[in-house]
């Protein structure tokens, strides 16, 4: 398949109406899309008319694109912001505020049992009771096929907002201004987010690898 080219000339194609461009964007972008969509609304079949509305909002719009963000990122918020009006539309995410501030039980709370760690007055406070089951080598396949779906399963059940960031962090790629950008949300509660939702999965792969032991 054609690689994607620089903004300039791919926008130019965009704009001139040619079809192979828009094909192009359209098989290189839209799984991501779908994941993202997915974070904010309650279905699949959801997600993917969330991205169908957001090509053609692209389509429509492609215009007006000033070239402020990368032509990726201005396409992801477009989707963002269709897929939060959607979402709120199905009662599926949080107010915006809630997101703003920070302020969900979501955020709070230990990432880890704390009674996983030796109490004060302990001769060792803080450590481990017992240490984590040990995780596969790369070389030995960490994410084979079994722990593949894991994670997919575990995504899912991760907090919307959680699963947003981390999809855009860890699945797409985006630095952590981009991801505060598109979800309007402050570098403080990105990293929040994400430190919760990378905890979850370890702790969902660590269940996993603990049951898998010999």
């Amino acid at each position: 398949m054609e690689g994607i080219p620089p903004d300039d000339v791919l926008v130019a194609r965009l704009r001139s109406g040619e079809e192979s461009a828009f094909a192009l964007v359209l098989d290189s972008w839209s799984g991501g899309m779908l994941r993202l969509a997915r974070s904010f609304v309650s279905t699949e079949e959801s997600a993917a008319e969330v991205v169908q509305e957001t090509w053609l909002a692209v389509i429509e719009g492609i215009d007006r694109f000033e070239g402020r963000s990368s032509l990726k990122t201005w396409i992801y918020r477009i989707l963002t912001n269709q897929a939060k009006r959607r979402g709120v539309r199905e009662h599926k995410v949080v107010p915006l505020s809630s997101i703003q501030t920070g302020s969900s039980a979501d955020d709070s709370g230990p990432t880890v049992d704390p009674a996983r760690f030796r109490p004060p007055g302990d001769p060792y406070p803080g450590h481990w009771w017992e240490f984590p089951a040990s995780w596969p080598t790369p070389e030995q396949g960490l994410l084979g096929g079994e722990a593949r779906v894991l994670l997919s399963q575990a995504l899912v059940e991760l907090p919307e907002r959680q699963r947003a960031v981390i999809v855009l962090r860890d699945v797409e790629g985006y630095s952590s201004d981009e991801v505060c950008d598109l979800l309007e949300i402050s570098p403080g509660n990105q990293r929040v987010l994400l430190h919760r939702a990378r905890a979850f999965l370890r702790g969902k792969l660590e269940e996993y690898y603990e049951e898998a032991k010999p």
